[in-house]
Formats: C-alpha cells, structure tokens, sequence
C-alpha cells in the first residue's frame, strides 16, 4: 500500500519529464535541420521526428486520467460545497459519505465501460495472439496514425485510470468514516516556499459555519483534536 499510495506521482513525473524531453529534442532538431551545415544538415533531415507530437499528446492523456486520480487522494478536485457546510455534523458527514460513494460508482462504472471498449477495439485479438491462440474473426482494431500503435493500448488510460480513481475515491470514503476528515489541498499555498516562522494558530477552532468543521468526528462525536481545547494548545 505504501508503494501505491505515490503511483500517480511517479507515473505523472515519468510521464511530464518524457513528454518534456521529446517537445525538445524535436524543436531542437526542427531548427537544426534548417541551417545549412554540409553533412549534419543531410543526417538531421534523415531522422524522423512525426511522431512526437503524437506520442506527447498520448502522454498527456495519461497524465490527465491519472492526475484525476492523485486529485481525489489529496483533495484537489474543485467542489461546490457551500450548502454542505451549513449542515449540523451528522447530515454534513452523511453527504459527504453519498458524494464520494458516488464517485466511487461513477468512476466504476466508466471503468468497466472502458475496459470492454479497450477489450473490443483490439486487446481480445492481442491476448489471443499473446497466447498463441486462434484469433478467428475478432478484429485486430486500429492503429494511431504515426507511431501505428494499437488504439488499444492508447485507451487503456480509460480504465486504468478510472479504476485507480475509483480506489481512491473508495479510500477516501473509508478514511472519512475511521477519522472524519477529508484529504485537503490549500490552493493558495505554493509548494516548497518558505513562509517563516508560523504563530500557534488552531485552524480547528474556526467558529462559523462556512469552513470544514474538525472539531469532533461527525459520527462518533469522539474530538479527534483533543490537544486543543477553547483554540488553545493544552
């Protein structure tokens, strides 16, 4: 669990760094190609650079569907909450369970939807041919444009993408439920910026109806900040 709790982040990082280093190794080579250098000039218009941009827009896909993913397990995902919040704990907490529930059997079901797409469009005749079995009349399926790569494989983003959301979203709804928080994102908050030194302030002690609440689980009633009691730090 401890190695799945990052697998966005190392797809994401893997997938960013590459997309990165082929954009530029093509603009390189298409500016390079252009100067007029006997022998490099000939060698650089042999090489092929078409597919890069196909391969990055792939890779973007992927990042999109998986960075979906990373936002539902630490709460980036934008939400309309407003209503939610001026509900009394119980009902706030019971809203909160159907939303992500919801999510759970949304991105569920998208997934399967995808899976059978992907097995359809070609992934049936590629496990039979994989296993050395006969293929019949099952469709090979399309293949992109440049990298003349299976479409399969290309959209299996969908599923995989969509069953780690679904996981997450299911992860989230069992840590709700032991703890009685939501994984947060502050989105005025830079990563990595050093702000100083930081007064002992209890965020938890916010008063109005108009932020999460934190001060005692919405369904057991138990503090799950008992070192803080009047805002102050005991």
């Amino acid at each position: 669990m401890k190695y799945l709790d990052h697998l966005e982040e190392w797809i994401i990082t893997f997938l960013m760094a590459a997309a990165t280093l082929i954009i530029f190794v093509a603009v390189l080579h298409r500016y390079a190609a252009g100067v007029n250098i006997p022998g490099l000039q000939d060698w650089l218009l042999s090489l092929n650079f078409t597919w890069a941009q196909e391969l990055t827009i792939i890779m973007f896909v992927w990042m999109a569907k998986f960075g979906a993913a990373y936002g539902v397990r630490t709460g980036i995902h934008v939400g309309v909450d407003v209503l939610i919040n001026r509900l009394n704990e119980k009902t706030r907490a019971k809203f909160i369970v159907f939303g992500l529930l919801a999510g759970a059997v949304f991105t569920g079901i998208v997934a399967a939807l995808g899976a059978y797409f992907v097995w359809e469009n070609g992934a049936h005749h590629a496990f039979l041919g994989l296993t050395g079995q006969p293929v019949g009349d099952i469709p090979k399926g399309p293949t992109t444009p440049d990298l003349e790569w299976p479409t399969w494989m290309v959209y299996s983003a969908i599923p995989l993408g969509s069953s780690l959301m679904c996981f997450r979203f299911l992860q989230v709804t069992v840590g709700f439920l032991k703890t009685g928080s939501l994984p947060h994102h502050d989105h005025g908050q830079v990563q990595g910026l050093d702000e100083g030194p930081q007064d002992d302030i209890n965020v938890y002690a916010i008063d109005d109806n108009l932020h999460p609440r934190d001060h005692d689980h919405p369904l057991t009633g138990q503090a799950r900040h008992p070192e803080y009691k009047n805002g102050k730090q005991q």
